[in-house]
Protein backbone atom coordinates (compact mmCIF):
# COMPACT_ATOMS: atom_id res chain seq x y z
CA UNK A 1 0.00 0.00 0.00
CA UNK A 2 1.28 3.10 -0.45
CA UNK A 3 2.12 6.10 2.15
CA UNK A 4 -1.63 7.78 1.75
CA UNK A 5 -1.38 10.81 4.43
CA UNK A 6 -3.66 12.81 6.20
CA UNK A 7 -4.34 16.13 8.06
CA UNK A 8 -7.08 15.74 10.42
CA UNK A 9 -8.93 18.39 12.12
CA UNK A 10 -11.17 18.05 15.03
CA UNK A 11 -13.05 20.65 16.87
CA UNK A 12 -14.90 21.08 20.12
CA UNK A 13 -18.35 21.10 18.31
CA UNK A 14 -20.56 23.46 20.81
CA UNK A 15 -24.42 23.53 20.97
CA UNK A 16 -26.87 25.96 23.45
CA UNK A 17 -30.02 24.66 24.63
CA UNK A 18 -32.54 26.13 26.30
CA UNK A 19 -33.84 23.67 29.17
CA UNK A 20 -36.22 24.87 32.06
CA UNK A 21 -35.03 28.27 31.68
CA UNK A 22 -31.40 27.27 32.02
CA UNK A 23 -29.04 27.74 29.07
CA UNK A 24 -26.91 24.06 28.12
CA UNK A 25 -23.50 24.78 26.50
CA UNK A 26 -23.32 20.69 24.72
CA UNK A 27 -19.49 19.99 23.55
CA UNK A 28 -18.24 17.02 21.30
CA UNK A 29 -15.10 16.59 19.73
CA UNK A 30 -16.19 15.90 15.73
CA UNK A 31 -13.77 15.38 12.98
CA UNK A 32 -14.69 18.36 10.71
CA UNK A 33 -11.77 17.81 7.82
CA UNK A 34 -10.04 15.22 6.67
CA UNK A 35 -7.27 16.49 3.98
CA UNK A 36 -4.91 13.89 1.51
CA UNK A 37 -1.56 15.47 1.63
CA UNK A 38 0.33 13.86 -1.24
CA UNK A 39 4.04 13.53 -0.32
CA UNK A 40 5.91 12.34 2.63
CA UNK A 41 5.73 12.48 6.28
CA UNK A 42 7.16 15.72 6.43
CA UNK A 43 4.58 17.37 4.02
CA UNK A 44 2.26 16.40 6.26
CA UNK A 45 3.40 17.75 9.16
CA UNK A 46 4.05 21.28 7.61
CA UNK A 47 0.68 20.85 6.06
CA UNK A 48 -0.82 20.19 10.08
CA UNK A 49 1.51 23.17 11.17
CA UNK A 50 -0.01 25.01 8.68
CA UNK A 51 -3.28 24.38 9.45
CA UNK A 52 -3.02 25.07 12.95
CA UNK A 53 -2.17 28.26 12.27
CA UNK A 54 -4.81 29.18 9.72
CA UNK A 55 -7.80 26.69 10.28
CA UNK A 56 -10.41 28.80 11.42
CA UNK A 57 -13.32 26.82 13.15
CA UNK A 58 -16.92 26.85 11.81
CA UNK A 59 -18.18 28.61 15.28
CA UNK A 60 -16.03 31.29 15.17
CA UNK A 61 -16.75 31.77 11.12
CA UNK A 62 -20.19 31.80 10.97
CA UNK A 63 -20.12 34.95 13.58
CA UNK A 64 -16.79 36.78 12.12
CA UNK A 65 -17.20 39.70 9.84
CA UNK A 66 -14.79 40.27 7.29
CA UNK A 67 -11.22 41.45 8.81
CA UNK A 68 -11.95 39.73 12.04
CA UNK A 69 -8.95 37.89 13.09
CA UNK A 70 -9.14 35.71 16.19
CA UNK A 71 -6.62 34.96 19.38
CA UNK A 72 -4.63 31.98 18.76
CA UNK A 73 -2.84 29.59 20.81
CA UNK A 74 -1.21 26.74 18.91
CA UNK A 75 0.60 24.15 21.27
CA UNK A 76 2.59 21.13 20.04
CA UNK A 77 2.51 17.96 21.51
CA UNK A 78 5.19 15.41 22.64
CA UNK A 79 3.32 13.20 20.38
CA UNK A 80 3.23 16.29 17.59
CA UNK A 81 -0.18 16.88 16.92
CA UNK A 82 -1.57 20.46 17.58
CA UNK A 83 -3.75 21.67 20.28
CA UNK A 84 -5.00 25.44 19.36
CA UNK A 85 -7.08 27.91 21.41
CA UNK A 86 -9.10 30.53 19.56
CA UNK A 87 -10.67 33.46 20.89
CA UNK A 88 -12.87 36.06 19.23
CA UNK A 89 -15.38 38.92 21.61
CA UNK A 90 -16.98 36.40 23.96
CA UNK A 91 -16.72 32.92 21.69
CA UNK A 92 -13.88 30.63 23.02
CA UNK A 93 -13.50 27.01 20.99
CA UNK A 94 -10.40 25.21 20.59
CA UNK A 95 -9.62 22.27 17.70
CA UNK A 96 -6.66 19.60 17.25
CA UNK A 97 -4.77 19.02 14.73
CA UNK A 98 -2.99 15.88 13.08
CA UNK A 99 -1.56 13.67 10.99
CA UNK A 100 -2.33 10.36 9.98
CA UNK A 101 -1.54 7.68 7.34
CA UNK A 102 -4.10 6.04 5.60
CA UNK A 103 -3.59 2.04 6.48
CA UNK A 104 -7.01 0.55 5.81
CA UNK A 105 -9.86 1.47 3.94
CA UNK A 106 -13.25 -0.39 3.51
CA UNK A 107 -16.32 0.24 1.84
CA UNK A 108 -19.61 -0.29 3.15
CA UNK A 109 -21.96 -3.19 1.94
CA UNK A 110 -24.77 -3.88 2.56
CA UNK A 111 -26.93 -7.55 3.30
CA UNK A 112 -29.11 -8.54 0.23
CA UNK A 113 -32.76 -8.06 1.06
CA UNK A 114 -34.76 -10.54 3.18
CA UNK A 115 -36.94 -12.80 1.26
CA UNK A 116 -40.93 -12.84 2.34
CA UNK A 117 -39.77 -16.07 3.79
CA UNK A 118 -37.24 -14.37 6.18
CA UNK A 119 -39.24 -11.43 6.86
CA UNK A 120 -42.07 -14.06 8.20
CA UNK A 121 -39.86 -16.39 9.90
CA UNK A 122 -38.21 -13.07 11.62
CA UNK A 123 -41.87 -11.70 12.97
CA UNK A 124 -42.27 -15.21 14.14
CA UNK A 125 -38.97 -16.22 15.85
CA UNK A 126 -37.93 -13.17 16.93
CA UNK A 127 -34.57 -11.02 14.99
CA UNK A 128 -31.48 -13.14 14.46
CA UNK A 129 -28.68 -12.99 16.92
CA UNK A 130 -26.20 -9.83 16.20
CA UNK A 131 -22.62 -11.20 14.87
CA UNK A 132 -20.10 -10.93 17.73
CA UNK A 133 -18.06 -7.95 18.24
CA UNK A 134 -14.74 -7.77 17.69
CA UNK A 135 -12.39 -10.20 20.30
CA UNK A 136 -8.55 -10.84 19.89
CA UNK A 137 -7.35 -13.42 17.32
CA UNK A 138 -5.11 -16.13 19.25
Amino acid sequence: MTEDWYVLIEEDTRMTRRADGVDLKLHRWALVACHPVSGTEERALAAAEDAALHHLPDVLARHARRGDVPARRAFRTSGGDWLVRLKQGHRECHIRVSTARLVHEQEERQAPPKSLKEKFRTALEGPEAPEAPWAPRD
